[in-house]
């Protein structure tokens, strides 16, 4: 069992807060996890359950072990008893600035202290949530990647007046819950991986507006090129291997023919505007049946699984 002293309270038990308790479980950590309401409390449950279902599938975790995991996640709907004797706080509730900083502000007003109060948030400002409390120092993103569970990155994102103590205990406490944390040193709009992830966006939706290549494989030539060595190696470790000078010399002519587009591209912006919105509707870029979404959804599952499994091999070789 985990012997970190932080006691974790996850508020929100949706997509992201029921991941999160699992991936904390999972590491031994004994979380309350708060839901608005039964129905609410019910679906995490019930995906906790299938997650670890899954895992067990795939023999990360063993079937003697899914109902010690479970007992670690408390479910309730008592917000004033899940975050009672918390010292660290990861709120999950939906993305909605004034939402956040409500549930902030009172948190900050009934939490001693020294207890920490983290966000979930994928884009949201740490400086803006923590605006209207008394102690903006103790006020931190870490920023969880869907699915939580399974993505070992966290963004540990730092508001203007965060103390270099909250995001020690930040780093201590994911690392604890074998995580990859990564610290964002300013409170930057989308962060690093946001922003990685959109550059990348632009330019494939350049592509496509250009008529140079389809949506397949526009897809695929990520897929089976700089997909593969990502795992391997970001963008300043493959520039060293492949060169400096030669990416000097690449980006000197590629660079300025790179999008800058400020706005929505006229594909994406149709579909939108017609209620295409991709998986959840049936159509977006691809049409998506119910079951190329079950097979799509299976196979990055499995990727991901193969890679926490990767993760954990290397951590027992270390040790």
């Amino acid at each position: 069992m985990n012997t970190s002293i932080e006691k974790l309270s996850i508020l929100g038990s949706g997509t992201m807060g029921h991941s999160i308790a699992l991936s904390a479980a999972l590491a031994g950590f004994e979380v309350k996890v708060w839901g608005t309401n039964e129905q609410d409390i019910q679906r995490g449950k019930a995906g906790v359950a299938e997650k670890l279902k899954v895992l067990m599938e795939y023999e990360v975790v063993k079937s003697s072990e899914v109902k010690r995991i479970e007992s670690c996640i408390e479910f309730m709907v008592s917000l004033e008893k899940s975050i009672d004797n918390a010292t660290f706080i990861i709120e999950a509730i939906p993305e909605n600035l004034a939402l956040k900083q409500k549930m902030f502000q009172n948190l900050d007003r009934v939490c001693s202290p020294d207890v920490i109060l983290a966000s979930n948030t994928s884009g949201l400002s740490p400086t803006a949530i923590a605006l209207h409390t008394s102690r903006p120092e103790r006020t931190v993103v870490t920023h969880f990647w869907n699915p939580g569970h399974l993505i070992p990155l966290v963004e540990v994102v730092r508001g203007e007046q965060t103390s270099n103590e909250t995001i020690q205990r930040a780093l201590q406490l994911l690392e604890s819950m074998n995580k990859k944390p990564i610290v964002v040193k300013k409170d930057i709009l989308g962060s690093i991986v946001n922003r990685l992830q959109y550059a990348l966006f632009r330019e494939a939706q350049y592509i496509l507006e250009q008529g140079i290549s389809s949506v397949e494989d526009i897809d695929a030539a990520v897929r089976y090129s700089i997909g593969r060595r990502l795992p391997v190696t970001g963008p300043f470790m493959t520039a060293d291997m492949g060169g400096l000078d030669v990416f000097d010399s690449i980006s000197g002519y590629l660079f300025p023919d790179l999008s800058t587009h400020q706005e929505t591209f006229q594909m994406m912006r149709t579909l939108v505007d017609g209620g295409k919105y991709g998986q959840k509707t049936g159509e977006g870029f691809y049409q998506w049946s119910p079951e190329q979404s079950q097979r799509v959804n299976e196979e990055r599952e499995r990727e991901l699984i193969y890679w926490l499994k990767k993760d954990m091999e290397s951590k027992e070789r270390v040790k």
